[in-house]
């Protein structure tokens, strides 16, 4: 099994079709395996153990990640926008490694022992001048296809491992081959060091669907783009969706979207809401996964959204936020502390285990016994087998003994007309352990008093859930895929 197995299919098959850029203009399928096999040949050439990249997202990215595969090497995108010094010591980690670098990147970071820079703008061009490799990429599953960095959030990232056989499962478990339609586009907006950005590229060219590029993330510029290149499909994680609803208001819409995911984090009641009132003839699907797990392992289609928003059944309608049913290529399980299975109902950790799931990482063993991977995030199952992600399990707020979902006050807060924005989390407390902590934004030109939302809470759910403390901010801390810095908050809360 190879990544490379599924671009051979994929330029056997639909050469002549653009797979990434502008619709006239772009990198054809066949073009594209060509420049696979010239950037492996010249890998292969380099002596070093793998490629990184540290580019924004641009047409050298997915001609890099299949030549690593085609040369045997370990593909490494790592984010560009770490601190100079957190970027080096990744980056040293790594060596011996070619690194594929931004235009600063070499000015920046100075020498790293061990990395040779590669300006990533003059990469394709310079491919021109080598041979195409011969077609013997190893069929072994167990190679190292890409290592992915996980976001870190709560401290220093650890490099997950995802080997031939994770990746290339994945695909075949979620894609249809040649299954995309001849004008179908994809924009891909997540940066390249996210897992949704490398299962974005990989799927797509398994469908045959054209990959259109946006660098930097700018609402305004999405929805241009989107109109500009008659765009069909694309994934963006809620903060995104939240600022794109935003600049929809004029009213044009989005006429050629088909198809549009949202991932990454927990997707606010009122953002979703208000997407599927501004687009009506788009399918959103909420995809849930994780880096370790290869993207996706469970899913809440179009059909699932349309039901919970017209439903008078409250049961059904809080599916809008759950994230949907485990794919049929994976097992997902809510366990206790101990590792033992939880009844439908009852909240507990998510584990998965599946073809797809690596749960391994560098330098550290995979995933536990009888290939079970525990997620870290809390969770459970309704009556109907659809899954409800709670966060982070570090996350959740125990007050007297009582445990509490952050998310559900979250979403109460956003229900408040002047909220735009909230993230709660638990803060200690002499008399019960934790309390509930509140950091709201409101909207422009709008105020409230902090007692009011106090009351709010307390009004829709219950006094045990109402904040103790309330912060008007006007941002909140967000990493740059989109996942809400809790513990930035709480080291402001234990400092103030």
């Amino acid at each position: 099994m190879n990544l490379m197995m599924l671009l051979e299919m994929a330029a056997g098959g639909y050469d002549d079709r653009v797979a990434i850029g502008d619709k006239t203009s772009g990198i054809t399928y066949a073009q594209l395996f060509q420049l696979a096999g010239q950037g492996a040949t010249w890998l292969r050439n380099q002596p070093a153990e793998r490629l990184l990249y540290t580019n924004q997202s641009a047409p050298a990215l997915p001609v890099a990640l299949y030549a690593s595969s085609w040369a045997g090497k370990p593909f490494v995108p790592v984010s560009y926008r770490l601190a100079d010094d957190r970027l080096q010591a990744l980056l040293a980690r790594q060596a011996p490694a070619t690194l594929l670098a931004g235009p600063k990147d070499e000015a920046r970071l100075g020498p790293i022992g061990g990395i040779e820079y590669v300006d990533c703008d003059g990469f394709l061009p310079s491919l021109a001048n080598q041979p195409m490799a011969d077609t013997d990429w190893s069929m072994d599953g167990e190679d190292i296809a890409v290592l992915l960095h996980t976001s870190g959030t709560s401290g220093d990232p650890k490099v997950a491992v995802l080997r031939q056989r994770h990746l290339v499962s994945y695909v075949i478990g979620s894609v249809e081959f040649f299954g995309a339609e001849e004008d179908e586009a994809t924009l891909v907006c997540v940066p390249p060091y996210h897992i949704a950005g490398m299962s974005a590229i990989l799927t797509s060219v398994y469908a045959g669907r054209r990959i259109v590029q946006l660098p930097t993330f700018e609402p305004a510029e999405w929805v241009r783009l989107v109109r500009e290149q008659e765009v069909t499909h694309a994934m963006v994680v809620p903060t995104m969706l939240a600022r794109i609803t935003e600049v929809l208001e004029d009213g044009k819409g989005l006429p050629s979207m088909r198809h549009l995911s949202y991932g990454g984090g927990r997707m606010p009641l009122p953002v979703i809401e208000k997407a599927l009132e501004l687009l009506p003839g788009v399918n959103f699907v909420n995809a849930y996964g994780l880096t370790e797990t290869s993207s996706s392992i469970a899913v809440l289609g179009p059909d699932d959204h349309r039901a919970a928003l017209g439903s008078d059944d409250e049961s059904v309608r809080r599916r809008l936020g759950s994230v949907g049913r485990p794919l049929p290529t994976v097992e997902i399980s809510i366990r206790d502390l101990d590792g033992n299975p939880l009844p439908t109902g009852e909240h507990g950790e998510v584990w998965v285990r599946g073809e797809q799931v690596s749960g391994e990482y560098s330098q550290k063993g995979a995933a536990g016994g009888e290939g079970w991977f525990a997620t870290k995030d809390g969770g459970y199952f309704d009556e109907g087998g659809y899954l409800f992600v709670e966060g982070r399990i570090d996350d959740v707020i125990v007050r007297g003994g009582e445990n509490l979902s952050p998310g559900e006050i979250e979403d109460v807060l956003l229900e408040h007309p002047a909220v735009t924005d909230a993230v709660v989390f638990g803060v200690p407390d002499t008399d019960w352990g934790e309390v509930v902590a509140a950091s709201v934004v409101l909207h422009e030109g709008m105020t409230v008093e902090p007692e009011e939302l106090v009351q709010w809470v307390t009004k829709h759910l219950r006094s045990s859930r109402a904040p103790a403390v309330v912060q008007i901010r006007s941002e909140l801390p967000y990493n740059d895929t989109g996942k809400v810095l809790r513990r930035v908050l709480r080291d402001e809360f234990s400092k103030s």
